[in-house]
């Protein structure tokens, strides 16, 4: 039983891990990003920069899921009834495979390209501002000169997330669309997803030599909490596992002794027939090993039958905004890794 709870608290702690890392990066983070530096302390689009066309060409390719380049500022947005404060993201629809707009489910359409001029929001934002697919909103932001710019927008579609708190952040429109509106040809930044967590350190060299005068940031600089906690993971598998198995130990021990102890006559008779004491030794020790294997196994096809029994995932829905704050999914999905 304490194999099998072992087992079983490592799967919900490294599910909790690939969890908050996973969503750190799928929320237009990515594993590295270029920014401008100070624009985490103000973002506006007066940090924004040009990218080279060439940016790419001293990364490996086969290090690279994609990319993508975005513009980023804070906006307000108002419907007839409500107004909220929002960030406004431009991007190009291709290119955001490495997001969580690659699996979010829609009402109403996606956007078609980097030209559209069309805004998509979020359920729970939609819910906010009491508005519906292909009705009209208004976005009040700043533009490159300094002024404010407003324009009306239709709304191609709502997205649902798996973070309710993502779906009231993000508003999204076409990223020509955008430059058009701030009247600038600039991003204000380029998120980097990689097929393996293995090559960041590679990846972020190379980008700081072709952005030397930019910020190349990791997931953990950009989200903290969610490194933080991601570590927090780590060490909590190590020290559960030393306080269960080591109560274990004092466990097997005792209830070695014990069985010896209450088998003096049948060892004393053994000697007496002329076994050896080591010999005897190894009797008592075999059969313990066999005994701890047995009960290693076990604990195993324990943990492994109540593994099978969660692995599509616990439905933690009713906790969705606690969970929010530490970067998790409702849906909580235990991972069974059997090296790290």
């Amino acid at each position: 039983m304490a194999v099998a709870g072992v087992l079983l608290l490592n799967t919900l702690l490294r599910g909790m891990q690939h969890d908050m890392m996973n969503t750190a990066i799928d929320n237009l983070t990515g594993h590295i990003k270029v920014l401008r530096p100070g624009y985490l302390d103000d973002p506006g689009i007066e940090r924004s920069f040009a990218a080279p066309a060439d940016w790419q060409r001293d990364l490996d390719p086969e290090a690279l899921e994609g990319w993508a380049a975005r513009i980023r500022v804070p906006a307000v947005i108002m419907s007839e009834r409500e107004t909220r404060g929002i960030q406004l993201v431009g991007i190009d629809p291709e290119q955001e495979s490495i997001s969580f707009l690659r699996t979010a489910a829609f009402e109403g359409e996606r956007l078609s390209g980097a030209d559209d001029r069309r805004l998509v929001i979020g359920q729970r934002l939609a819910d906010d501002l009491a508005t519906l697919a292909a009705r009209r909103l208004v976005l009040v932001t700043q533009g490159a000169d300094g002024r404010t710019r407003e324009a009306g927008f239709r709304i191609a579609g709502i997205y649902r997330a798996q973070m309710s708190l993502v779906e009231s952040a993000f508003v999204f429109t076409g990223r020509d669309t955008l430059q058009d509106l701030l009247g600038t040809q600039a991003v204000t930044e380029i998120s980097i997803r990689l097929v393996d967590e293995s090559h960041e350190a590679t990846t972020m060299e190379a980008l700081a030599t072709v952005f030397d005068d930019l910020d190349v940031k990791s997931w953990r600089q950009l989200e903290p909490q969610a490194a933080t906690m991601v570590a927090f993971a780590d060490t909590s598998i190590y020290i559960y596992f030393l306080i269960v198995m080591g109560a274990l130990v004092f466990g097997l021990v005792n209830t070695l002794v014990t069985a010896v102890m209450e088998r003096i006559r049948e060892l004393g008779m053994l000697r007496a027939l002329g076994m050896r004491p080591r010999s005897v030794v190894a009797q008592v020790v075999t059969e313990s090993s066999l005994i701890m294997a047995v009960g290693v196994a076990i604990g195993i096809a324990i943990a492994g039958g109540v593994f099978t029994l969660v692995a599509d995932g616990i439905d933690l829905t009713a906790f969705d905004d606690s969970l929010a704050s530490f970067g998790m999914r409702p849906i909580f999905v235990p991972v069974a890794e059997a090296t790290r």
